[in-house]
């Protein structure tokens, strides 16, 4: 519940600045007629490792998981009786990491590692 409150105090703080962050750039000035355009650098390719997104992580919220089929069946599969817990409502919105450290020792360090990939395996 303490992560919950500290992660609505640091939006209700970071949106204001955010929102106050911002810069005016200057125009730009215009070509002179005649004058030859000024090439364009091309953008960078994105390397093949970069286009590929997983789609669930450790991090993704558990109710975006489980609201997939596939999802759902890594997270039953691999932590049985976590989304039939009878407190399920009250920490879907939290990410697997974020629930361990409150789960009095049933999602390890080593669980995680465990699900990981296959959380990012889902298509």
């Amino acid at each position: 519940m303490r992560a919950l409150i500290a992660v609505a105090a640091a939006l209700t703080i970071a949106a204001p600045l955010a929102a106050q962050n911002t810069t005016a750039t200057a125009p730009v000035p215009a070509a002179a007629p005649g004058a030859a355009a000024a090439p364009t650098p091309a953008a960078a390719p994105a390397s093949a490792a970069a286009t590929v997104a997983v789609k669930y992580t450790v991090d993704t919220p558990l109710e975006t998981i489980v609201a997939d089929p596939a999802g759902k069946a890594v997270i039953d599969s691999n932590m049985p009786g976590l989304t039939t817990h009878a407190m399920f409502d009250q920490f879907k919105s939290m990410s697997l990491k974020q629930l361990a450290p409150m789960s009095g020792g049933r999602i390890t360090e080593e669980a995680l590692t465990k699900v990981a990939p296959v959380l990012a395996a889902v298509k």
